[in-house]
């Protein structure tokens, strides 16, 4: 039993925060060191909407032209997420009016979550548990970043996005590649607000790289060790994906990385070796959105003609975990 991509959409939020906003809020904010790394502006979202905010604009823009009582399961790739408990997918469900008996669930994904999201809906459709797979991603980073720290601040934007799996006569989703290291667990972390170190109101803040801040309460992001797990990581991670579904580089019409940022991604594919007209990268007027990266992109692709129907996508995600997930899908 086959399943097949459809219905892609993404929803960005109003509030646009530019490299200039960001110069004239923060002392020592380089403008050309934004720009060195693809990214002119960002989408935040307001004070009180959240990751489940973005991704239910993005499941009403789905739901518009897809039949919601044919629904029948949700999976929602979030790690920012409304609360600790209940699950976000349990809010997302009622508020776009599902079945109630349709399944949902979270998954704590950053970067990798859409490689994720598309192997649990392949599985539920090839077990003949589901027929329509509803997936969502959002992430609100901006509430985990301290408002001091330049290179967050610049790198993150926020975003909803969402897409239909259901059941098909093709082979339109192919093998899935994944890895964990949790010894790079610190490397990307907000270390306070769980059960093992609750918010701590009084954290003081932490100098670090050139006068950036942030807290324990804050996201941290240690950029060479990221730099050093993608430079080692991700080149295998494409060979990898090409391998356990028998095709080479010549068989695929794009490959599409996780959306970090430009120096990344152009480092990234010389050492895969891919060719530059099979190479897709995008961000400048939306940033690293995290897990709605790869659907944000695939969208606009497909939209502007990067691709179209019957084409081959290669799609790799990495980042916080550390995690990296590849697979292969058909248009």
């Amino acid at each position: 039993m086959y399943s097949k991509i459809s219905h892609l959409e993404y929803y960005l939020p109003t509030k646009v925060v530019t490299n200039e906003d960001l110069s004239n809020e923060l002392d020592g904010f380089k403008i050309d060191k934004a720009l060195r790394i693809g990214i002119r502006q960002r989408h935040i979202a307001d004070e009180n909407q959240t990751s489940v905010d973005l991704a239910y604009e993005a499941g009403k823009k789905i739901l518009s032209k897809f039949n919601k009582n044919d629904i029948d399961y949700l999976i929602f790739v979030t790690e920012t997420g409304d609360y600790r408990l209940p699950n976000s997918a349990n809010i997302l469900h009622e508020r776009l009016g599902l079945r109630k008996d349709a399944g949902s669930v979270d998954i704590i994904q950053g970067c990798t979550g859409l490689p994720y999201a598309l192997s649990m809906a392949k599985g539920l459709i090839s077990a003949n548990i589901s027929s329509n797979v509803l997936i969502l991603l959002a992430d609100a980073y901006s509430k985990i970043i301290h408002p001091k720290d330049k290179v967050l601040r610049t790198i993150f934007g926020d975003a909803g996005s969402g897409l239909i799996v259901s059941k098909s006569n093709e082979q339109q989703i192919f093998d899935f590649v994944f890895g964990t290291d949790g010894s790079g667990k610190d490397n990307l972390i907000v270390k306070n607000g769980g059960a093992k170190h609750p918010f701590d109101p009084s954290s003081k803040d932490i100098v670090y790289g050139s006068g950036n801040i942030y807290s324990d309460n804050h996201l941290y992001m240690n950029g060479p060790g990221v730099f050093k797990f993608t430079d080692s990581t991700v080149p295998n991670l494409i060979q990898n994906t090409l391998d356990k579904n028998e095709v080479t580089k010549e068989d695929i019409d794009l490959f599409l990385m996780h959306q970090a940022n430009k120096n990344m991604l152009e480092h990234l594919r010389q050492k895969s070796d891919i060719p530059s007209n099979k190479f897709y990268c995008d961000i400048s007027d939306i940033g690293n959105t995290v897990s709605s990266s790869l659907v944000i992109a695939l969208k606009r692709c497909l939209d502007g003609g990067v691709i179209s129907q019957g084409n081959k996508v290669l799609l790799a995600g990495f980042g916080v975990g550390l995690s990296w997930s590849g697979t292969i899908i058909k248009i």
